[in-house]
Formats: structure tokens, C-alpha cells, sequence
């Protein structure tokens, strides 16, 4: 590992100890944002920020040139109960350092720094914008969404978020839907109203059985699950309206519309959408930057957890230092060494990459 390198990982190491020790739940993001613009208006770069979505531009920037994107986030769940440790603590244990944050997905934003820091005035093939932002968690109005508009074209997005720095070039999508049963009341004496709890259980056995039949080498079948379920108002009144919930990951031989119009062409339930727009996504294993990855001896899988990769509508490879197991769990943690060799490994993928 050359000298720069162990110096920005060190750096790196101290940034991530202060994001930890700052809580920047979804939506209150506002002080670990203003940690990150003193980080790198210290370091000569100027920081640009939207809410509290902080991003910076490589220094020569040449418009003929294709643009990757550096994104990962600063925003963290809010720890549960089972804690041993203080979430906003950042104990360093030997090569173990945990906090709240510390794996998804800060390790990610501060090597992504890092490796921009090494970028910055080297002349490389390609223009180069680290964007740290906001409300990922939550796929939040006011995250990444909100700046892509600002930060122009985009050819390749490199999202930081935690797959033991192995090439998640696929990942599965989100639809979340309500559905509303209707019916008429009556007494459940007599056989009178029309029952819509029974009109929702057909609708919950079609979506529990049906198959939908592209199956994705990566990211295997859609699946939809009913996870929530409510009717009645008392126990001897037929209900005459149920309402459901239908979560539902996507894999990328589908469009979340695809998916929405299928189920409303097989159910009695009026469907509603939450949205649409955290579609799955899919690199081909022919992509320029997956063969690189695959020659420092990557592997190559499908992501079933969501990112904001969701809401990038260009190329996207997701890669990151730590193990997404660890995530939104008691005492989450980081190793210091994989966040050393997180960073040596993003700077070696970009070294002489080329489109």
C-alpha cells in the first residue's frame, strides 16, 4: 500500500469516528453534513451542498469526458434496544471499531472520499463526482433523488454500500402497494352484505401462489409477500371493506409498472402504489468496470437489499468495505482493515479505468 494511501485510510478512519459520534438519523442529517464539508474544505476542495446532500467535482473537469459518480450515504436507522455498546460511541477495539453507522454505510462514505482525494488532480479518462448524502434509509424526497438534476450527466454511478468489497451488479428492486377490498355490510346472522375480507383472501391467495415467470439469473423470481391485513369493525357486521399491504422486490427482467399492472389485471382489490420508482437494477457482466473487478478477483452476485442504486437511471455497480449482515443490528461494526483495504482496492478498480 503506497504512503498516500495508509494517509488517506488514516484520515478516512478519523472521519468515520467522527460521523459515528454525531447522530444523523434520516431527515437529521444536518451535523454530520457539516462535518463533511469542514473534511474536505480542509483539504482544498470546495464542497457543494443541497439539504444536507453534500457532493464535490474533481478538479479538471472535462465535458467530453464520460462522468462516474462516488455515492454513498451518511444517514443511519436509529438503533434498537439489544445495544452492549453506546451507538454513538465509536469504540476502537484493536482493529474493530463500533457505532452506529459504522458498516452501512459510513465505511463506504469516508473511502469513497478518500479514493476522490486521490483522484482529484490526477489526470484520469474519466470525470469524477463524490456525492455523500442524505435520507437513504428511508429513500427519503430530500436524499440522492433530490441533486441527481444538479449533477449533470452521469455514465457510471460506483454506490458504496457494504458487500465485503465484492461486485453487487445487481439488486432487486421495491413496490410496495395498498390494496382496498370493498363490500356491503350486513348481519353475519343472515346471509346478507358481501364479505370483503373474503374478497381480500382470494386476492391473497392469488398473490401468495402466482409465479411470475422471468426469473433472473441473479436475482432469482419476483417476490411479492402480504405483510399487512385489516377489516371488521365488530364481530357480527360483515366487513365491507379490507385493506392489505403487498410488499413486493422486483428483479430487473421486470419494471415496477410491469408489476403493478399484472396484479391489478388478477385481484378485486382497488391497488394504489406507494410508488414505483425504486426499480431494480442490473450491470452486465460485460461492463468494462465489472471485468475489472472481476480480474482483482471479485465476485460478481445479485443484491437483495435496497439502495439507493434504486433511483439511478444510468450504471450502476455497488461495492463497499463490510458485510451488509451486520447492518441495522446490535453493536454494528467495522474492521479498520477492511476499510484500508476498501480503499486500496476502489483505487486499483479506477486506476487506468477506461469506458
Amino acid at each position: 500500500m503506497s504512503e498516500l494511501i495508509t494517509q488517506l485510510s488514516g484520515e478516512a478512519i478519523e472521519l468515520l469516528i467522527q460521523l459515528i459520534q454525531i447522530p444523523s438519523f434520516s431527515r437529521e442529517e444536518a451535523s454530520t453534513a457539516d462535518i463533511l464539508v469542514a473534511f474536505l474544505t480542509q483539504h482544498g476542495i470546495p464542497a457543494q451542498q443541497q439539504n444536507n446532500n453534500v457532493w464535490a467535482v474533481s478538479r479538471a473537469v472535462d465535458p467530453a469526458k464520460p462522468t462516474i459518480l462516488l455515492n454513498s450515504h451518511h444517514d443511519t436507522v436509529k438503533p434498537g434496544v439489544a445495544w452492549s455498546y453506546p451507538p454513538f460511541g465509536a469504540v476502537v477495539e484493536g482493529d474493530r471499531l463500533t457505532g452506529l453507522g459504522s458498516n452501512d454505510a459510513g465505511a463506504s462514505a469516508v473511502s469513497l472520499l478518500a479514493v476522490f482525494r486521490y483522484f482529484y488532480e490526477r489526470p484520469t479518462a474519466f470525470n469524477l463526482i463524490c456525492a455523500i448524502t442524505a435520507e437513504e434509509e428511508i429513500s427519503g424526497a430530500k436524499g440522492i433523488k433530490s441533486i441527481l438534476p444538479e449533477l449533470g450527466k452521469i455514465d457510471l454511478g460506483l454506490v458504496g454500500e457494504p458487500t465485503g468489497m465484492n461486485a453487487a451488479v445487481a439488486e432487486k428492486g421495491l413496490l410496495v402497494l395498498d390494496g382496498v377490498a370493498r363490500g356491503r355490510t350486513g348481519h353475519a346472522a343472515r346471509n346478507e352484505g358481501e364479505n370483503a375480507l373474503y374478497k381480500a383472501l382470494d386476492d391473497v391467495a392469488w398473490l401468495r401462489a402466482y409465479q411470475f415467470p422471468e426469473v433472473s439469473a441473479l436475482l432469482g423470481p419476483v417476490k411479492m409477500t402480504v405483510t399487512q391485513i385489516g377489516a371488521g369493525t365488530q364481530h357480527n357486521v360483515v366487513p365491507d371493506e379490507c385493506r392489505y399491504v403487498v410488499d413486493i422486490r422486483s428483479n430487473e427482467c421486470y419494471s415496477n409498472e410491469e408489476i403493478l399492472a399484472i396484479v391489478r389485471a388478477n385481484v378485486q382489490a382497488e391497488i394504489t402504489p406507494r410508488s414505483t420508482h425504486l426499480q431494480s437494477s442490473g450491470l452486465p457482466l460485460t461492463h468494462p468496470l465489472v471485468r475489472k473487478a472481476v480480474a482483482m478477483g471479485k465476485t460478481t452476485y445479485g443484491s437483495p437489499t435496497l439502495s439507493d442504486q434504486a433511483l439511478m437511471r444510468f450504471p450502476t455497480l455497488k461495492m463497499g468495505p463490510g458485510d451488509s449482515a451486520r447492518s441495522h443490528t446490535p453493536d454494528e461494526y467495522i474492521l479498520l482493515s477492511e476499510i484500508r483495504a476498501g480503499i486500496a482496492d476502489y483505487v486499483e478498480l479506477l486506476t487506468g479505468f477506461e469506458f
